[in-house]
Order: C-alpha cells, then sequence, then structure tokens
C-alpha cells in the first residue's frame, strides 16, 4: 500500500470515528442489561426521574425474582449526571458489588445490580452504546421491511397490557391485513408482491406511524400498530386515515399501478383483556369483519 492509499484509508477511519462520535452524542445516558435474558437491551434515560421494578407501569419493568415492585429510582442532578437511590427495595440496590445506603451518583461503567440483573451505567453520548443499538436494531427489526418483528411486537403488547392493567391508561391495537395479496403475487409475480410489502411499510412509516407506537410486521403480509396512550375512537381515526393512504397511495410495478387496500380491524384494552394475546384476538376477529363486509374497510371488535 503506497502512501497516498495509507492516507485515504486514515482519512475514512478518522471520518467514521467522528461519524460516530456526532451519532453517540445525540444519545441519552443508559442502562444496559449485561448478562442474562435481556443481555444487551438498553434502556435509555430519557426521563428526569425513572423507577425500576418489578411493576409494568415502571420506566424500567423488570418482572423477575428477587426484585421489588418499585425497587430503585434514578434522577438527575444536572444534565451529564444521575443518581441511583433503593426505594425501600426487600432486597436492596447494590453498586459495584456494594449496597446503597443512600443516593449515589454513578459514573461511567457502574454496575447497578438488583436481584439477578446487573445494568451497566453509560453516560449520555458514550460512543459504546452504538454497538448495542445496532444488535438491538438486528435482532428486532424484519429485515425485508424495516419494521419490528413479530418477537419484538409479542413482547411490546404484552409490557403494555400489564402497564394498562396497573395503571388504566389506554391502550389500542391496529391489525390489518393487505386484499386479495395472494392473487396479486399469482398474476403479477412475487417480486411484485414483495414491492408492495416493501412500500406500503415505507409509507406507512412515514407517515401513519408516531414516535410512541410499534408498527410490525407479523407475518406474510399482515401488520400491526400497537398504539399506547389511545383509546378506541382516536385508534378508529388513525385507522381510517391508513386505509385511505393505502388505497389511495400509486404502488407502482413495472410501469402498472396496482390496485392496493387493506382490511383494517382495531381493539383496545379494556376489562376481559389479561393478556397481549387476547387483545391481538380481538383485533384479529375486528380484521375478519372487514373482511366479510367486502374489504378495505375499518371495523372495531364487539363484545
Amino acid at each position: 500500500m503506497g502512501s497516498d492509499d495509507s492516507t485515504i484509508v486514515l482519512t475514512d477511519i478518522k471520518a467514521a470515528l467522528a461519524s460516530a462520535e456526532q451519532e453517540a452524542s445525540q444519545k441519552p445516558a443508559a442502562l444496559l442489561v449485561v448478562g442474562g435474558e435481556l443481555n444487551g437491551t438498553i434502556f435509555n434515560l430519557d426521563q428526569d426521574q425513572m423507577t425500576a421494578g418489578r411493576n409494568a407501569d415502571n420506566s424500567i419493568p423488570l418482572e423477575f425474582s428477587g426484585i421489588s415492585r418499585y425497587h430503585f429510582k434514578m434522577y438527575q442532578t444536572s444534565p451529564n449526571q444521575w443518581v441511583v437511590e433503593d426505594a425501600g427495595s426487600k432486597n436492596g440496590t447494590y453498586v459495584n458489588n456494594k449496597r446503597i445506603e443512600s443516593a449515589l451518583e454513578l459514573k461511567k461503567g457502574d454496575m447497578v445490580k438488583i436481584g439477578s440483573i446487573a445494568l451497566k451505567y453509560l453516560p449520555k453520548g458514550d460512543p459504546e452504546r452504538l454497538t448495542y443499538d445496532k444488535l438491538n436494531r438486528e435482532a428486532n427489526t424484519d429485515q425485508f421491511t424495516g419494521c419490528y418483528n413479530k418477537a419484538f411486537f409479542n413482547e411490546k403488547i404484552s409490557l403494555e397490557v400489564k402497564k394498562s392493567k396497573v395503571t388504566g391508561k389506554p391502550l389500542s391495537l391496529i391489525l390489518f391485513d393487505l386484499d386479495h395479496f395472494k392473487p396479486l403475487n399469482d398474476t403479477k409475480g412475487h417480486d411484485a408482491g414483495d414491492y408492495v410489502l416493501k412500500e406500503l411499510a415505507a409509507v406507512i412509516r412515514k407517515n401513519g406511524v408516531r414516535e410512541q407506537d410499534i408498527f410490525a410486521r407479523y407475518g406474510g403480509e399482515e401488520f400491526v400498530i400497537l398504539l399506547p396512550l389511545t383509546n378506541l375512537k382516536q385508534a378508529f381515526e388513525i385507522a381510517e386515515r391508513l386505509r385511505k393512504l393505502i388505497e389511495q397511495h400509486d404502488f407502482i410495478y413495472d410501469g402498472e399501478k396496482l390496485k392496493v387496500t387493506a382490511s383494517i380491524g382495531v381493539a383496545d384494552y379494556r376489562q376481559g383483556v389479561t393478556t397481549g394475546t387476547e387483545l391481538f384476538k380481538r383485533a384479529d376477529q375486528a380484521v375478519y369483519k372487514a373482511k366479510e363486509g367486502g374489504r378495505n374497510q375499518v371495523q372495531f371488535f364487539r363484545a
């Protein structure tokens, strides 16, 4: 390798490092789970005060043995400094294997341990977290459409139902199937079907999903949107807007406009719903009603 080539490589490395530092600088402080089934999970410290514990309404819900309902709390003492304090837990909160008796300022790399869970403190802007962000994205994303995947959605709906049971706050689910997708695949080819799925996902991500929502591909041509803090009426209005968005979008494949519509079902958390699976089944029944009613419409679950 000549000196010019070495200079180019060095410049590229410096540029990549600068880009990583810039990306990291936008990231909040976080707790990184080290070990166990949640290994690599990142909890952003993005509220002024946060709590961790077994109850679903904690900022950091950790439903494991040895952890109290509300185990510890964290709060900022300055823009770049977080403090951890035990919240009267039964088994105590440990930092670097020492039980804390009062509020303690965290430093980069400090290990917070409760029960069998160990969480590593990463301060705001720490570039170490970028690796874990990438791994989490890859693990939780449907690589074909760029949406969240089924496994991630199932985890989230279970957690959000538990939160609603504890807090009483609204939660809704939108489930939709593309109409006549199999005939489209059969007549236009699988490449056309693949184009529709990718284009649909991109359109909805750009125009139909809020930051708080969980938009996932559940399987085949079936998609779901989980809507925290959203009641049934609001969810129905969002679903109808999405239906129109899909119907009116120009899906152009090989110079031809394809007819694409969706049958959409909406359900919400209410009495009788105890699990994420039950909420999903209600939305699925509403989709079935939309298909029975002639497709390209929104229906909501009726008990």
